[in-house]
């Protein structure tokens, strides 16, 4: 293993706790063995840029996210008060034997943002709080307070007898109050309304004694159906079609109103507010299959006519500053709205417009100024929640923090990493210590010190394999240094198309009418700055219907008891197996159902919430972590018990389920699809709770590989991919168009952009500045025309 040389003689284990000033200069970790970490000792410089590379699944995310920042917001959160602490995620300490010289650490992470239809980007950086006090003051007719210009806020007043103690008397005296909102009453601030479609509801050219109901549980005989036959309002033989409109009234809106139906004493109401109380009002994800899908059938789902999805009130929308109210502040691309806020000279607001200004600022500097501040957070991609976030972070004022990137150039263009990088020197030059776990060259060629993880993946990997400059890791004979300088040629020869995908017309979002003719028999890859329109246009426009295979970034759904195993329906043909070869039932074999661990569920662990303080997981030691019954583990299948077979990885796997007494080609099909897309390192049992977000994606496109469909869509398949396996990845594109298959890839890297056969390029920019197909063609016409920005950085990469 070769290390580069330290500023300072000392190695880890003679620099003891204050040994020196050294120990301030660093963040010295000792023995870290989290995830797959094996006894990991490095020492981190203070107040530099370090990047910490490696194959998917080497560890960075294990040494940086869960022991250096989980130890730091443990220690944080200690210090608040034990009745604070009741209220904050339990933490426990990660499996490390030193750490030492942390600072406060802030974490920008992918995770999506909350798909509240009430959080927007303004709600999420603060930007709507400025531009909310800004209207309350300036804006003509003034309306009221800044609650009057939050959609979140709902109009309300009332009155009522109030008692006060005075003079040794109590006094009644009648009191008012009233709040003035900004929340448009008919959608209650969400911008779209729900419609029943009556259509689903009942068949208006029958009768009610003909079974005109067609809502499930409403069939004739049953209570439902017997309050509406016999309520007498209405005759039941008469086809609803023919319903006077009292009697129509009376049937769909009624109020409640308690009478005898059938000897019986029932409330009668209304079919739409019944369905709305007894169906709409319900968590979805609870309902049963067939219920569901009748409620996504029978609800739509249209733009607020009153506020016209601006969410907010009429008298809301009348205040304006100049002929702007403030949801079209909110609707304006950011870099425009930063304009028009320079534009306002208004001496008693000024500091408010300063730092409303910064921040709109900030979205533009970090190549979010395409978006606008009414904008859904749930909508942003990955690479554009973690910018958002980072945007609290740039003004900021606290100095001497550890800043942890995971992958901030993700959903980012060539041309946009350098602005990126900027933002993490710049806030490394305010005296930060900024971490970062990166794949992409541009962004480790600007790093003052490097930790390469590795040499592989899940068991194979979890050491240090390289710790110093950027130079020295190129010289160093490690995966990372090898593939540091790689760059894939252009193909000499491009697939002919055998058909093509007409899209016309295409206006989702920022796109202007766009025709475009997507080959089919290729590996087409639509490229464009982040924010040019390309999902727009492949997830917007091409209809995932039959024959659309379309893998997102979206999260998995899945628990901590999920694993690679479960989610790919692995489990099912080997729990089959093993109930075959033994003569037992296959439920023994799960460890969530008959086989599981009477003390622990099946979890394997178990889990001490400690209250106050941080919960804890011990292993179970009735089953030892292996998680089934004593009893199960006696059954056999290959000389192997069911604990064994999880614990494999998936190279392991495919050897045993491929020949021999274990052959089980159900099971060894999904293991060849995993090992095709570079997973063959995890092991089969687990938990999906602790895969990286590139693994996540690569573990839904192995399930999608056995899908029947003709074209695949793929969104940035290389995110969290090391340089090394982009060419596995590649790989197998290849391999699937071969097989007869069109693949799409919505991609930033250059290497796939190199491979493909067809390039579709969007800009010329992001937002209003974007939207319009600036190049269709080959690779090689792309290159050697450099006319757009994508030509230019795909030609400096391929070196011509």
């Amino acid at each position: 293993m070769s290390r580069a040389s330290r500023t300072d003689a000392q190695s880890p284990t003679q620099s003891g706790a204050g040994s020196s000033s050294h120990s301030l200069d660093v963040i010295r970790v000792h023995g870290a063995r989290e995830n797959n970490l094996k006894d990991v000792s490095v020492e981190i410089p203070k107040r530099k840029l370090t990047v910490f590379t490696g194959v998917s699944g080497s560890g960075k995310s294990s040494l940086v996210f869960d022991t250096i920042a989980a130890e730091s917001q443990r220690l944080i959160n200690e210090t608040y008060s034990a009745f604070v602490q009741g209220f904050m995620p339990t933490l426990s300490r990660p499996e490390v034997d030193v750490l030492e010289g942390l600072t406060t650490a802030i974490t920008v992470d992918q995770q999506r943002m909350g798909g509240d239809p009430r959080s927007t980007v303004g709600t999420a950086t603060d930007a709507n709080a400025m531009l909310r006090i800004l209207f309350s003051r300036l804006g003509k007719p003034h309306i009221g307070s800044p609650k009057a210009y939050s959609f979140n806020v709902p109009s309300i007043s009332g009155a009522g007898a109030v008692t006060v103690e005075r003079g040794g008397q109590t006094v009644k005296e009648r009191r008012s109050f009233s709040i003035t909102g900004g929340m448009c009453p008919r959608c209650e601030g969400r911008g779209t309304v729900s419609d029943i479609d009556l259509t689903q509801l009942f068949d208006d050219s029958k009768s009610l004694a003909e079974g005109a109901l067609t809502i499930p549980g409403y069939t004739p005989g049953g209570w439902n159906y017997r309050l509406y036959a016999a309520s007498g309002f209405y005759d039941p033989e008469k086809p609803i079609a023919k319903f006077t409109k009292k009697e129509l009234h009376a049937f769909l809106h009624h109020e409640p109103v308690r009478m005898k139906i059938s000897g019986i004493n029932m409330t009668y109401e209304g079919l739409i507010p019944r369905i709305q109380k007894s169906y709409l009002a319900k968590d979805k994800e609870g309902m049963q299959p067939h219920i569901r899908a009748f409620v996504d059938r029978a609800v739509t789902f249209t733009v607020c006519p009153d506020c016209d999805g601006t969410r907010l009130a009429e008298a809301t929308r009348s205040s304006k500053i100049g002929k702007v109210n403030i949801a079209d502040a909110c609707a304006m691309q950011i870099s425009d709205l930063a304009e028009w806020v320079r534009g306002l000279d208004e001496p008693s607001v000024a500091p408010l417009l300063a730092t409303l200004l910064q921040t709109l600022d900030s979205f533009v500097e970090i190549g979010l100024g395409y978006l606008s501040l009414d904008r859904s957070s749930g909508t942003l991609s990955g690479g554009e929640a973690q910018r958002v976030k980072m945007i609290r972070h740039l003004g900021s004022a606290l100095t001497d923090v550890t800043y942890v990137f995971d992958e901030p150039t993700t959903g980012l263009h060539p041309h946009d990493i350098h602005r990126m990088n900027d933002l993490l020197l710049r806030l490394r030059d305010k005296g930060n210590t900024v971490l970062v776990v990166e794949h992409k060259p541009l962004t480790i060629a600007i790093a003052d010190h490097v930790v390469d993880l590795g040499p592989g993946a899940g068991t194979a990997g979890g050491s240090v394999c390289f710790e110093g400059t950027v130079e020295g890791l190129r010289a160093s004979d490690t995966i990372t240094g090898r593939h540091l300088d790689d760059r894939a040629a252009l193909k000499a020869t491009v697939r002919k198309p055998t058909g093509a995908l007409e899209i016309r017309g295409a206006k989702a979002h920022n796109l202007r009418d766009v025709d475009v003719d997507i080959p089919l028999g290729m590996l087409v890859v639509v490229t464009g700055v982040a924010g040019s329109g390309k999902s727009s246009l492949v997830h917007g426009s091409i209809h995932t219907d039959v024959g659309v295979v379309s893998v997102d970034q979206g999260a998995i759904r899945g628990s901590r008891r999920s694993n690679p195993a479960t989610y790919t329906g692995l489990l099912d043909p080997i729990r089959k197996a093993f109930a075959k070869a033994n003569g037992v039932k296959p439920a023994l074999f799960s460890a969530n159902s008959e086989g599981a661990c009477p003390t622990c569920n099946g979890a394997g662990v178990i889990y001490t919430d400690l209250a106050m303080m941080a919960g804890v997981a011990t292993v179970c030691e009735e089953c030892e972590g292996k998680r089934f019954q004593a009893s199960v583990l006696e059954y056999h299948l290959g000389g192997k018990d069911i604990s064994e077979v999880l614990a494999m990885s998936v190279a392991e796997a495919e050897e045993f389920f491929g020949e021999g007494e274990a052959r089980t080609p159900a099971a060894h099909a999904v293991l060849v699809r995993l090992a095709d897309v570079g997973l063959g390192y995890l092991t089969l049992g687990q938990p999906l709770t602790t895969l990286s977000g590139g693994e996540r994606q690569r573990l839904k496109l192995a399930t999608h590989l056995a899908d029947k469909g003709g074209v695949y869509v793929l969104d940035e398949p290389t995110t969290g991919l090391h340089l090394a396996d982009v060419e596995q990845l590649l790989g197998l594109l290849d391999r699937l168009v071969e097989s007869g298959k069109s693949v799409i890839v919505i991609e930033h890297h250059q290497a796939v952009m190199a491979h493909a056969d067809w390039i579709i390029d969007l800009g010329p920019g992001a937002g209003h500045d974007g939207g319009r197909v600036v190049f269709e063609g080959t690779p090689a016409d792309l290159v050697a025309a450099r006319s757009t920005l994508t030509g230019e950085h795909l030609a400096t990469y391929v070196g011509s």
